[in-house]
């Protein structure tokens, strides 16, 4: 996005100061123009220097200060450098990114406040939707792929419940038994308990029929809600979200979650296993020119309410690490209280709008805020309560990883819609993706509900997988056949399990895979 000419006066000097942190020589993104004193400064440019998105950030701010529009032009300019994007669009208003925005006289008075050339620019997106619940193109997971740590903040287990799971998953690793929705669960718990399968997890510490019942209670319950949708096959490829547009710019994933924003423990936890399946799929990057995923966390509060320790510790540990696979993620909640410190502690990029403090609570949360923040030269207890709606306080890392010095900004406009597109033309798009043939069909191939059903008189070793195959060269034409077919990948992912073996797992717990 190219400058307008600049005909200010001199900058103050504590404004020269802080505008000299944002004087990055390689490419970055323009987030706007520096506020001091009640004063835009347009020659004042505050950005964040590109390699420095993986390093992670958070947006945060009361309802109504603008967040959804910061994370909007972060995306707009991520996806123009070439960098693909994932944006979860809590109440739907995000899919605008995809069509020119609308000139009006706000853009063009932000427009000129900034210094900004403002056009009117849509991105390429891609939509989803979980369990193809709303517009979208369906996005599932298979049980055995979300893992049993994930699965049980979803159906809100306490520890011991939790590691119970554990074994449940373990046991129909070992046996064979492919949870692939939720029908197969309930089946493999089921069996635990009956007569004949009670004494199957005696030797690992057994299963209670007390535990039991509430894991198959939750599970009722969670179907009941219409949650089983999204589970099943064909399984969504996360590498769909590293994509890029023909014309070289990054594509923009936008999950839509207006249809399952009543089930935030559902879609804040799903979110987290596409962030898990990435984490474990991709390599080893280092520091890298640009990311090669910015993902983005909206309402990330609702992923840390009720969490295990062993949750937030995996959690914790997938943040610190993703970072070296090139990927950086943006939290965006409202306080910066809402994410624990040893999260918190991994956001170096900061956009903090404007804080209420009508209630002793809010009055706390904005003292915790301010001592989050570097030394700065502003009163930020009174900033942050002043600023307006699309203004923020900005702090990044430098091109050197240091903190930039605290600055108060006049954000830019977005340029492409801020809204959503119209419902017919979002379906519109969602069914010429050359993505929607391959997932918007559910498949129901046999699993472990069907091999329990079918077990007859077998026992629980007979249950396991045939032998290994022959050492006999395959058919290279059947090899050609089965990797190119839509099943693949579910398939490849319980290889372990179709020859008796456990799966490996990663620290959430989510099976491992291998790409295509």
């Amino acid at each position: 996005m190219p400058e307008a000419q600049s005909g200010s006066a001199a900058l103050p000097r504590e404004a020269l100061e802080i505008a000299s942190g944002y004087a990055f020589t390689g490419p970055a993104l323009d987030l706007g123009a520096l506020l001091w004193d009640g004063v835009c400064l347009p020659d004042a440019q505050v950005k964040i220097p590109l390699p420095m998105l993986n390093r992670h950030g958070l947006v945060a701010g009361a309802t109504g200060t603008g967040k959804t529009k910061t994370l909007q032009l972060i995306a707009e300019q991520l996806s123009a450098q070439g960098v693909p994007v994932f944006l979860a669009d809590i109440k739907g208003d995000v899919s605008g990114i995809s069509e020119p925005g609308v000139r009006n006289e706000k853009v063009q008075a932000r427009a000129a406040d900034v210094h900004q050339r403002w056009e009117a620019t849509g991105f390429p997106a891609e939509f989803y939707a979980l369990g193809g619940i709303g517009h979208g193109i369906p996005v599932r997971a298979t049980v055995t792929s979300f893992g049993p740590l994930l699965l049980a903040k979803v159906l809100q287990l306490n520890q011991t419940q939790e590691q119970s799971l554990g074994l449940i998953f373990h046991y129909a690793d070992q046996k064979g038994l492919e949870l692939v929705d939720l029908k197969d669960l309930r089946a493999v718990v089921a069996f635990l308990t009956s007569d004949e399968g009670k004494g199957e997890l005696k030797g690992i510490g057994g299963l209670s029929t007390a535990t039991a019942g509430v894991i198959l209670r939750s599970l009722t319950a969670f179907e009941a809600e219409g949650m089983a949708d999204f589970f099943g096959e064909p399984e969504f490829d996360t590498a769909e979200l590293l994509r890029t547009a023909d014309d070289g710019r990054g594509l923009v994933s936008v999950l839509e979650l207006a249809a399952v924003q009543d089930r935030p423990r559902l879609f804040s936890t799903f979110l987290m296993w596409l962030l898990a399946d990435l984490f474990h799929d991709l390599p080893e990057v280092g520091d890298v020119d640009k990311p090669k995923l910015v993902f983005f966390f909206d309402e990330a509060h609702l992923l840390f309410n009720g969490a295990s320790k062993a949750f937030l510790d995996a959690l914790t540990q997938t943040v610190r690490l993703i970072r070296s696979k090139g990927v950086g993620v943006f939290f965006v909640t409202q306080t910066a209280k809402d994410v624990p410190a040893d999260v918190l502690a991994q956001l170096g990029n900061r956009v903090q709008h404007a804080l209420r403090a009508f209630t002793p609570d809010d009055q706390k949360a904005l003292k915790a805020t301010v001592r989050t923040f570097p030394d700065s030269a502003y009163d930020l207890e009174e900033l942050l309560t002043g600023l307006g709606t699309g203004e923020a306080v900005v702090t990044v890392l430098s091109e050197k990883g240091a903190p930039t010095p605290v600055a108060a900004t006049r954000l830019r406009a977005p340029e492409s819609l801020m809204g959503p597109v119209d419902a017919g033309a979002l379906d519109s798009a969602v069914e010429s993706s050359s993505l929607y043939g391959r997932y918007a069909q559910a498949v129901d191939r046999e699993s472990a509900y069907e091999k329990l059903d079918s077990r007859g008189a077998k026992g629980p070793d007979e249950m396991k997988a045939p032998p290994p195959p022959s050492s006999r060269k395959e058919d290279p034409s059947v090899v050609e056949q089965v990797v190119g077919s839509g099943m693949f990948k579910s398939l490849a992912r319980s290889l372990g399990t179709q020859i008796g073996r456990e799966i490996t797992r990663s620290v959430f717990g989510t099976a491992r895979r291998r790409r295509r």
